[in-house]
């Protein structure tokens, strides 16, 4: 399904969101830190969701897709100041935006 399909997706952002907090921690741990927390709220809130119904279902997507929109900022902040290269943040900027368009779906489309 979409859902268990985007979840899988999520978890290799964290992956790779964490490689770049890794780097950022040297310059700025308090975005760091935040890289992290945003990233890893994704798939626990998704998850959450798909097993959750009505307005906590569509609740803990919200935060789900909040928290991809907080860790693409993240990685634009970490870019904008220099910690990585924009070149290197454009793949995962990409599956965020995949990631949100995906939750914008599940939110939005209707209920079986």
């Amino acid at each position: 399904s979409m859902a268990l399909r985007i979840y899988d997706v999520t978890i290799e952002m964290v992956r790779c969101v964490s490689g770049f907090a890794r780097r950022v921690q040297r310059f700025d741990p308090d975005l760091a830190r935040q890289m992290r927390r945003a990233s890893a709220s994704v798939p626990l809130n998704l998850n959450e969701g798909l097993y959750s119904q009505g307005r906590n279902r569509e609740a803990r997507l919200y935060n789900s897709m909040g928290s991809a929109k907080e860790t693409l900022a993240c990685l634009d902040v970490a870019a904008a100041a220099g910690y990585v290269a924009a070149r290197d943040v454009a793949r995962e900027r990409e599956r965020l935006d995949r990631i949100v368009a995906t939750l914008y779906k599940l939110i939005h489309r209707p209920r079986r």
